[in-house]
């Protein structure tokens, strides 16, 4: 007997039920999506998380099924009380799995030039941070842990350039 035809044609119900066999096996990765944001003088936005240690730039966790530039609007949200319209995708990093944690993709978006009136609307919104502050590259650097630095960097750096960056563990590949 010969079968004529795609499954997806042939039986739909066949070809659904093979896509969900496959999806619930298939890899799930974390998410991150952060924003680089500057105030008038060109100094980074860092925030001072008291759930680990280091400084790191507004943003954080997607939930399931949430675009990365929705999580960067949101997290920025909760955690400084603004909204902002993002900008264009600055970087993506591959983070390789390390202690406990599976890989990770961190995406960062450009959160554009704050001006003085919009800096002092920032409140920290909830007990999840200590502090923020505006950095010029050097304290950043001092503050950052090397693969988030090694991040803002490249995420700097296509500000400039107006290529977006890909990255493994905050470095460029090839």
């Amino acid at each position: 007997m010969s079968v004529e035809g795609p499954l997806y044609d042939r039986d739909p119900n066949a070809w659904y039920a093979h896509i969900a066999e496959g999806n619930a096996r298939q890899a799930r990765k974390r998410v991150c999506a952060d924003v680089l944001i500057r105030d008038t003088a060109g100094r980074m936005l860092l925030v001072d998380p008291r759930y680990k240690p280091g400084w790191d730039l507004p943003g954080g966790m997607a939930e399931a099924n949430e675009p990365p530039h929705m999580t960067a609007r949101r997290e920025v949200h909760e955690e400084l009380g603004i909204d902002l319209e993002l900008g264009r995708l600055l970087c993506v990093d591959w983070v390789a799995p390390h202690g406990p944690w599976d890989d990770l993709l961190a995406f960062v978006f450009d959160g554009g030039r704050l001006v003085a009136d919009r800096v002092d609307r920032i409140r920290l919104q909830d007990e999840e941070l200590a502090a923020f502050d505006f950095c010029d590259d050097e304290l950043a650097r001092d503050r950052l842990p090397p693969s988030m630095s090694r991040r803002v960097a490249a995420a700097s750096s296509a500000l400039s350039s107006g290529e977006v960056q890909y990255l493994h563990d905050g470095r460029t590949t090839r």
